[in-house]
């Protein structure tokens, strides 16, 4: 049995009072690191909305809780209200979203986030802010280049931003021959190029801020959507790549649908297509149902034939009939052949010649005149 002061027990205790330290760091650690968050940035949309976030750059540990209020109040009841509509992922908490109503402008701005975490209370740090500092303006829409001149252009743009006497304007432009980007600050929605080259082929985009008068704030808006001026026959860059893009995603499946939809209208409303690519067979049983039907099969009368030729061509005349008997044979008379090749004459009759009282008549047995 070891004593108390023995080395190995000695060397058990070191290595729990080690561990004990450790878990203490260990915990120590995770709750700084909870209350040790980036921060909280907010920013006004357009001035339609409002979003208050403290986790997009790390998750979170813990479930917080957001708390705001103005000074001086809107109303007399100035006590702390919750987020009404939490943006979260992975069910954690990582911002607020305020509506356009809950935004009030030339006050100031406090909120307080905290929350508890394995029995600790935890708060994000926050400051005091003026929301007209944090406004970040919609992109400008709707630019549009115009020749005002032999070598000048004008361009304009529309704002979607309900102040606009409150905005001030980047411009950038490129031409397909430059390298760098070229950047001129305007106070209004409109800016004059004095000089450009008709050979080139330009890329313009626009972006805004607030400006001095109704707020302190760098926060710009995205860039606007580009607008295009110039020859583009001899653009390298921009034109070139769009160009096949537009017309195989666009132009192309456009005109293979109408394609097919006009030779589907052909085929449904032609009926010489419909005869080409489907043929009839011939019935003509059809051509003769009013011979049968109406003329009960009188030929003539269904072809039109008059009555004067059809009894043209019935028989008008009769004929009388020919009666033709045997002569019986006389007597004395003499064949006027002999010999062993004279015809023998049927049974039951004579071979007697004619009569001699008739010389110029010579009559055979099978001899025959008409009456």
């Amino acid at each position: 049995m070891d004593s108390p002061f023995s080395p190995s027990s000695a060397r058990k205790e070191a290595g729990m009072f080690l561990t004990l330290i450790l878990l203490l760091s260990g915990r120590s650690q995770r709750a700084m690191a909870a209350q040790r968050q980036q921060g909280v940035e907010c920013i006004v949309f357009n001035d339609q909305y409002l979003t208050c976030m403290w986790g997009s750059k790390e998750m979170p540990t813990a479930n917080y809780s957001l708390y705001y209020w103005y000074l001086p109040p809107r109303t007399e009841n100035h006590m702390p209200v919750e987020c009404k509509q939490y943006l979260q992922e992975e069910g954690i908490n990582m911002g607020c979203w305020f509506d356009h109503s809950e935004i009030i402008q030339f006050r100031t701005f406090y909120i307080h986030i905290n929350a508890s975490h394995e029995g600790r209370s935890l708060v994000i740090p926050t400051k005091a802010m003026k929301l007209q500092d944090l406004v970040k303006p919609a992109p400008p829409v709707n630019l549009t280049i115009q020749n005002i001149s032999n070598n000048q252009l004008q361009l304009t743009w529309d704002s979607m931003y309900n102040k606009p006497h409150c905005l001030e304007y980047a411009v950038r432009y490129k031409s397909n021959k430059d390298t760098r980007w070229t950047e001129h600050l305007a106070s209004g929605k409109i800016f004059s190029f004095p000089s450009v080259d008709y050979e080139k082929y330009y890329t313009f985009y626009v972006k805004s801020k607030i400006n001095q008068y109704c707020g302190t704030t760098q926060l710009w808006s995205e860039w606007s959507v580009p607008v295009f001026w110039g020859n583009n026959a001899t653009d390298k860059g921009v034109a070139e790549k769009q160009a096949p893009w537009f017309w195989i995603h666009v132009v192309l499946p456009t005109a293979s649908l109408m394609l097919i939809l006009v030779l589907v209208i052909l085929l449904i409303r032609m009926e010489r297509v419909w005869v080409i690519f489907m043929p009839r067979i011939p019935n003509p049983s059809k051509n003769f149902d009013e011979l049968f039907n109406t003329h009960q099969g009188n030929f003539p009368e269904w072809a039109g034939v008059s009555k004067d030729v059809v009894e043209s061509f019935k028989p008008n005349y009769s004929e009388s009939f020919c009666y033709i008997s045997e002569l019986p044979p006389k007597e004395g008379s003499s064949p006027l052949w002999g010999g062993r090749d004279m015809p023998r004459a049927p049974p039951g009759l004579s071979s007697a010649p004619a009569s001699s009282s008739s010389p110029g008549l010579i009559l055979s047995k099978k001899s025959y005149v008409g009456v």
